[in-house]
């Protein structure tokens, strides 16, 4: 066997190394940059990028600077002006602290840093290459500090090589320079792409014009606003109605003590504050700001600081999610289906006409003129002053676009209506079924849709969780028993969730072996195959783990009142859908089944007028 000497590494292959832990794509170099700039003090922060910012990186800041006499020491690792010991980490106030950006970016590109301070007369110039100094020059420059990155990993081309495609690598740029946006709205952003303006943001301090320049206007109008406190902690922000929802969890923002953070706690318990609000799949989009007092959350988990680490999970949990659910109840939410239409074009056939022959059903070949078609003025003796209202016409057209193009959005006050509730069931008036599904309802100036699916799945589902509240849960004895058997896999999975088997009503026994009996299925479940229920819920059940018991109890009573539910293509009679609309009046949530899809939906008079055309 060869044995190696053991020796140490050079200076370079130690800063190279570690530079990987911090800098392993432009994201992370813009991120370091723009952080140390928020901690500088600054208001007004400048990012430009070229080709996803492999080639030239520039992040521009109005903050303090840097002295002269420090310029060098800032770019060696674990040089840091935010902690002084190992004490100053459980109270981590600032964006970076462990003193390895300027150094980890410097050592993996050719780097220039332009600095000065508000009490010196001139700024300096310092350029650095793959940690080696190049120079440093007294330079005329405005208060602030500029880096400019060029060549990112010039001398790592490994590293380079897993790179993607220069626009995902700027999409990434984006998506950080967006969270910080958000976390720090008294800073005005600006971020260009290329020589192109992707973000700007004025700095005023508020959030919601923030999510406007982000989002757009739409989200904008979907924000509820939120804030609410747990035993360590006190959090505000703002969450989406259940109707923006996106297929993944891109639009869940958390910030904690002021930081963008990726957290399974936090995800969980705002989606399952949004369970039965939106389909299984979906995700809700919410903005929300932890602060928690220094001991209870530990930001020094990992060198990107994308992690962090909670003292008291079980009260951030609940809180969260009792917060999310208590927001979104109590709120009319009837989608109203809204009538696209047809942008009218701008007919010019006023202004000329044009003179052609009549074409007739057989296409003659047309002999060859040298005399060119002629263009006829419809006003002649008006047509210079026809050109002129027109022209005056399109500018009021450009400037009426420029203003509603910096228009900021403003609050968004949504009218509460008063469908379900028992002040206006007597004014409702049942119009009939269509498909033999859906029960149409004509309310005041709207006609609404109830799905009677849906809308039953929700009164069993609603039923069933205050009988499992109350401790009420009802069964009913089966004879002869139900005998299932088991592989060891699903004993197993039995095993492990059997209280919550016994909370929704099943008796089950050993029946000898892998065998089991049924002697009893939860007593609100009518015609149901209790045999193939029981086989699907273990089946789901091989997913869980013991502390999802109270998650797999919600799961399945949607899924029974599913199998319960009356389906579509069942006629129902006037009193049994009157029966149906009493139940969900007495509902707190009636407008979702507990899969997230809506039970109703509406249409106002206004808009059958305009399809009809009798609104023009």
């Amino acid at each position: 066997m060869v044995r190696n000497r053991i020796e140490l590494l050079s200076q370079e292959t130690i800063d190279q190394i570690a530079a990987g832990e911090v800098v392993d794509r432009p994201s992370s170099v813009v991120k370091e940059l723009v952080e140390n700039a928020i901690d500088s003090g600054a208001t007004a922060i400048t990012v430009e990028i070229k080709d996803g910012g492999t080639s030239f990186i520039r992040v521009s800041d109005n903050g303090c600077g840097i002295p002269k006499d420090q310029i060098k020491v800032a770019f060696l690792r674990h040089s840091t002006s935010k902690i002084r010991d190992a004490k100053d980490l459980l109270s981590i106030h600032s964006l970076g602290f462990r003193g390895e950006a300027l150094s980890s970016i410097s050592a993996v590109s050719r780097m220039e840093m332009i600095t000065k301070t508000a009490d010196e007369l001139t700024g300096y110039h310092y350029v650095i290459e793959g940690s080696r100094e190049v120079t440093l020059e007294e330079i005329g420059a405005p208060d602030g500090t500029t880096f400019l990155v060029h060549s990112l990993f010039f001398n790592t081309p490994a590293r380079k090589k897993f790179l993607k495609s220069n626009t995902t690598e700027g999409n990434y740029i984006q998506e950080i320079m967006e969270h910080l946006a958000i976390s720090h709205t008294e800073i005005a952003f600006s971020f260009l792409s290329n020589g192109k303006e992707k973000l700007h943001t004025v700095g005023n301090g508020n959030l919601r014009d923030v999510v406007y320049q982000i989002y757009g206007k739409e989200m904008t109008q979907a924000i509820l606003p939120v804030d609410f406190s747990g035993e360590s902690f006190h959090c505000h922000g703002f969450i989406g109605e259940p109707r923006v929802n996106r297929g993944n969890r891109n639009y869940e923002n958390f910030f904690v003590q002021g930081r963008y953070v990726k957290s399974g706690i936090l995800s969980k318990a705002v989606e399952t504050g949004y369970q039965g609000f939106v389909m299984q799949h979906q995700y809700p989009f919410c903005i929300l700001f932890f602060e928690f007092e220094d001991a209870q959350v530990d930001v020094n988990v990992h060198p990107s600081k994308m992690e962090v680490r909670f003292n008291n999970q079980q009260d951030i949990f609940l809180s969260v999610e009792h917060a999310v659910s208590k927001r979104l109840l109590n709120r009319e939410d009837i989608a109203e289906v809204p009538i696209v239409e047809e942008e009218e074009a701008t007919d010019f056939s006023s202004i000329y006409q044009v003179e052609t022959p009549l074409v007739s059903e057989t296409p003659e070949v047309l002999p060859e003129t040298k005399e060119p078609v002629k263009i006829k003025p419809s006003f002649e003796p008006f047509l210079k002053q026809t050109m002129e209202d027109a022209k005056s016409s399109f500018e009021a057209i450009k400037e009426k676009e420029v203003v509603l193009a910096e228009e900021k959005p403003a609050e968004i006050v949504y009218e509460q209506q008063t469908f379900l509730t028992e002040e206006s069931r007597p004014q409702f008036k049942i119009i009939g079924q269509v498909f033999d599904t859906y029960w149409i309802i004509e309310f005041q100036e709207k006609m609404y849709v109830i799905d009677q699916h849906a809308a039953h799945e929700k009164v069993l589902y609603e039923r069933t969780m205050k009988t499992l509240e109350n401790h009420t849960m009802t069964s009913q004895m089966v004879s002869p028993p139900i005998i299932v058997s088991l592989s060891a896999v699903e004993q197993e999975a039995y095993e492990r969730c059997a209280d919550a088997f016994t909370k929704l009503g099943f008796q089950i026994e050993p029946f000898g072996g892998r065998e089991y009996q049924i002697t009893g299925v939860p007593g609100n479940l009518f015609s149901i195959d209790a045999k193939a229920l029981f086989m699907d819920m273990i089946n789901q059940c091989l997913d869980y783990k013991p502390t999802d018991t109270s998650e797999l109890i919600l799961e399945r009573v949607a899924s029974m009142s599913c199998k319960a539910a009356v389906k579509g293509n069942n006629h129902l009679t006037y009193a049994e859908i009157e029966e149906l609309i009493a139940e969900l009046l007495t509902l707190d949530n009636p407008y979702h089944c507990p899969h997230g899809r809506p039970t109703i939906i509406s249409m106002t008079k206004y808009e059958l007028d305009k399809k009809f055309k009798r609104i023009v």
